[in-house]
């Protein structure tokens, strides 16, 4: 008789992405969903919602099926510099306006990498920058302040 193998890994990030989208399709019960066709501000939510949980019972049952390896270290230096990106980004955004923010929220994130040098970094917070303001900006048309007030003296 086989004994039953457990990959807890991937039961945790299941049992999590089960948890999460169960969260969120029961919070866009809430608003009104619409049709497919006239979507309400509760459809698109909902519809990313259940495939975060089917996803997550995917995960869950192929945890039941191959034993994974055990839980590693934590990437503290990865948290330590992707988490406050997109926090920065978001509470700069409207007082710096969209460029600055956006150079300096990829500047802090891309030092995430332990092989990344300042030089590196520098490339590459301008180069997000520069792409996503061609993108969003001019190609999108999407109505955001580039300098914002705080960057005017």
């Amino acid at each position: 008789m086989k004994q039953f193998e457990f990959d807890s890994t991937n039961a945790i990030c299941g049992l999590t992405f089960i948890a999460l989208g169960g969260f969120f399709v029961y919070q866009c019960l809430n608003l009104e969903l619409g049709t497919a066709f006239r979507m309400g501000p509760g459809y698109f939510p909902l519809v990313l919602a259940s495939i975060l949980t089917v996803l997550g019972v995917v995960v869950l049952v192929q945890a039941t099926r191959v034993k994974g390896e055990p839980i590693g270290p934590l990437a503290l230096r990865g948290m330590l510099f992707i988490l406050p990106a997109p926090v920065f980004f978001g509470l700069t955004v409207r007082g710096l306006g969209f460029v600055p923010s956006l150079f300096f929220a990829a500047l802090i994130a891309a030092f995430a990498s332990s092989r990344m040098t300042p030089l590196m970094a520098l490339l590459l917070a301008v180069a997000i920058t520069v792409f996503s303001v061609v993108v969003f900006s001019y190609a999108l048309g999407l109505p955001f302040e580039r300098f914002g007030p705080w960057t005017r003296l």
